[in-house]
């Protein structure tokens, strides 16, 4: 009887822990895809400061 009971437990121990890798690999998901988020941002908002720039710049060289 004990030992059946160890061994549900065991059973139920390895369920849970295989259940908490798979929300890992969520959770993971979830990081990379704000950070690519955020880096999209950035690099947009970079972009266009840039062009901004670039603009400003070639209108000063023409003009002089």
């Amino acid at each position: 009887m004990m030992r059946e009971m160890m061994k549900d437990m065991l059973q139920h121990m390895k369920g849970k822990l295989q259940d908490q890798k798979g929300a890992t690999a969520v959770e993971y998901g979830l990081m990379v895809a704000l950070i690519a988020t955020v880096i999209i941002g950035i690099v947009t908002t970079l972009g266009t400061n840039l062009s901004t720039m670039f603009g400003t710049v070639a209108g000063a060289i023409a003009g002089a």
